[in-house]
């Protein structure tokens, strides 16, 4: 067997570490005019404090619907969802609000940074709003964008601004990053350098990761892969020899 990469996660094993956030029997049911469309469908599913998660699941699977359940975005039709031993699927609009405030950092395929804000600017937007920030200078540099901290968004590469958006979820202190196909829209290369980054979160700080992404590929370098199909968790697994980011490959 090869040894190991350096900068590949470790193995992490369920129970090694305290549950994060847990789904009990969640399901999420959409109503459309007369229409009702089932999205998810009793989903179980633990995240554990400090693992690299990856969600894997087609188009029109339920993964987006599964991170904004998490993220406080949206509520479950049926269900409960416990951040912390909290119920948050019990909280009001105003309690949603601090709880994605205070302790969740979203980063999407598409960047949504301000235009006319430098890098700098559009993650103090987010330090501005949030109890315990980080310095956003701090947040820029752990991305690798210490010296391109004054240009805005059309002066930046596509991998560049997913960067600052990453910074941006980063600079609240967040105890959960919540990635949406993060590397959706880049090429191949560039997809590797925000995976790294987003290694390097969760090794070096100990950030709990979770992507959410149609790309099996990405699960290489997870410690467990969560596939999801139909609106079901298809299966869980743990994977005992995850890889760099350097050499994911799709």
């Amino acid at each position: 067997m090869p040894a190991p990469d350096a900068d590949a996660l470790q193995p992490h094993t369920p129970g090694e570490s305290p549950v994060l956030l847990s789904l009990k029997s969640i399901s999420k049911t959409y109503i459309i005019g007369d229409v009702s469309v089932p999205v998810l469908h009793h989903v179980d599913l633990e995240i554990y404090d400090g693992e690299f998660l990856v969600v894997v699941g087609p188009s029109g699977s339920g993964k987006s619907t599964l991170l904004n359940i998490v993220g406080g975005i949206d509520l479950p039709t049926e269900g409960s969802v416990f951040f912390q031993n909290q119920n948050i699927s019990q909280f009001n609009e105003q309690q949603l609000t601090r709880y994605r405030r205070e302790n969740i950092g979203f980063v999407f395929q598409f960047y949504n940074l301000v235009p006319t804000l430098t890098a700098r600017e559009n993650v103090i937007v987010a330090a501005d709003i949030s109890e315990s920030p980080m310095s956003p200078d701090d947040a820029l540099e752990l991305v690798g964008l210490s010296s391109r901290v004054d240009h805005f968004p059309s002066q930046l590469s596509g991998g560049e601004q997913q960067r600052v958006a990453i910074a941006r979820a980063l600079v609240k202190n967040p105890e959960l990053l919540l990635c949406d196909e993060p590397t959706g829209a880049l090429d191949l290369t560039t997809g590797r350098m925000i995976l790294e980054v987003l290694g390097n979160l969760n090794r070096e700080l100990g950030k709990t990761v979770v992507i959410i992404t149609h790309n099996s590929a990405i699960g290489q370098m997870a410690q467990r892969i969560v596939r999801i199909g139909s609106g079901t968790i298809a299966e869980t697994n743990v994977n005992p020899h995850p890889i760099a980011a350097q050499q994911v490959t799709w």
